[in-house]
């Protein structure tokens, strides 16, 4: 994407990568930048009817062609056979969103070493994974913008948020090295940091739902940062619900 993005269709018929697409932030975001128009989206999971199903919906704007890939996006065998699969069919991502998370409560006395591995994987690990295979060719293009979904929870201490603090925070320590040293090739690295979000995270949780953000406001954000000039680098976005108490 050049420093002349625009509103329509963002430029001819842009590649959106988005990962964890199947459900919750992910879908939202896949849905808002098909109602752009003119994109083609590759969207990835690892449960392939959800990610059908938000595929289909994004079939539905004009000018939208979306493909689902299939993927364990802790195994780098996986994301590498899937990134080169993306590529054959589309070329280089203009935007790739690293989305894919996953959360486990416990107390730090409590937390065992399987759920704190799990958490570095699905959070930090995936993202890795996932934007070495892919920012190469983005590079090459001299172009491209990268959004790491990260999480207040990278920002303080979060009771019962062992592994989920860590993860994040290393996401968010990541994503800052990324953008220093990616900035120089034309990519913007950018990180999203919501409090709660209404997603299946929290179903069951009791939260009333006017403490949760809705979806589709991290998507609005995520489409509009990816408008603005390439003249102009946003670097940490933090989201709060308007009632936290």
């Amino acid at each position: 994407m050049s420093t002349d993005r625009k509103v329509e269709g963002m430029l001819g018929n842009p590649l959106i990568v988005v990962t964890g697409a199947s459900q919750g932030i992910g879908a939202a975001i896949a849905r808002r930048f098909a109602s752009e128009g003119a994109c083609s989206l590759a969207l990835i999971a690892r449960n392939r009817s959800r990610l059908e199903e938000v595929a289909n919906e994004c079939r539905n704007f004009s000018g939208v062609s979306a493909e689902v890939f299939v993927c364990d996006l802790t195994d780098p065998e996986a994301v590498d056979e899937m990134a080169a699969a993306v590529k054959k069919r589309f070329g280089a991502p203009a935007v790739l969103v690293n989305n894919a998370g996953g959360f486990v409560a416990g107390s730090f006395l409590e937390f065992s070493l399987k759920d704190f591995d799990a958490m570095w994987e699905i959070n930090l690990r995936s993202a890795f994974l996932v934007s070495k295979a892919f920012v190469p060719a983005m590079v090459e293009a001299g172009k491209g913008d990268v959004f790491n979904i990260g999480s207040i929870a990278a920002l303080g201490a979060h009771p019962g948020g062992t592994g989920y603090c860590a993860a994040k925070a290393g996401l968010l320590g990541l994503t800052r090295v990324m953008r220093h040293e990616l900035k120089s090739h034309g990519i913007r690295v950018m990180s999203i940091l919501p409090g709660p979000v209404e997603t299946p995270s929290w179903d069951g949780s009791g939260m009333p739902s006017e403490r949760l953000m809705p979806t589709e406001d991290i998507a609005e954000t995520v489409v509009t940062l990816a408008r603005l000039s390439g003249r102009t680098l946003p670097e940490e976005i933090i989201l709060r619900p308007m009632v936290e108490e």
